[in-house]
């Protein structure tokens, strides 16, 4: 014969694998999704001050954005006073760019790191690493339908995501 305690411990642990495996089955069928990131939301994350060349430069959070990828991992971007730079680098480096995954940025492989990035004259995008050695320079597009650019955002495209500074943008994907 089964003691009482003994019944009651197998129903207690067959109702709590039943809720379990009900919370495990919610998790799967419930798709996680990627989510565009505000600056709200990256002014939690983001440092005050951002290290590039040698110097310290404060953000502009409010001119940030980024993706928050299904999986957890994230890009993030944020343009930055470069006002301390010489001007040959603050030409070429607006925005402090993370990207915690590889990405492609309009063809071009880049690995998970900090980098500096620019938009250039000439529809030019140029992405540098920490150091201000230009690693690529991809052919950046314009949006004349966009409603209302800022100096720096992120947006959902259907070919990835666009970095935009202006009306002038890039396509990255993970």
């Amino acid at each position: 014969m089964i003691s009482k305690s003994i019944r009651n411990s197998a129903l207690a642990l067959s109702l709590g694998l039943m809720a379990v495996t009900g919370l495990i089955a919610r998790a799967q069928s419930a798709p996680a999704t990627n989510q565009v990131l505000t600056p709200v939301e990256t002014e939690k994350l983001l440092p005050a001050k951002v290290y590039f060349k040698g110097q310290s430069a404060t953000i502009q959070v409010r001119n940030s954005g980024g993706v928050k990828f299904a999986d957890g991992y994230m890009v993030l971007a944020t343009l930055v006073d470069t006002s301390g730079y010489s001007s040959e680098i603050a030409g070429k480096y607006q925005a402090y760019f993370i990207a915690e995954v590889p990405v492609t940025i309009e063809g071009h492989a880049l690995p998970a790191g900090i980098y500096g990035v620019g938009f250039l004259a000439d529809n030019k995008f140029v992405v540098l690493d920490v150091g201000s050695h230009d690693l690529f320079t991809v052919t950046s597009h314009n949006d004349a339908d966009l409603k209302r650019p800022k100096p720096l955002k992120v947006e959902a495209a259907k070919d990835g995501y666009r970095l935009y500074s202006g009306r002038t943008y890039v396509t990255f994907v993970r």
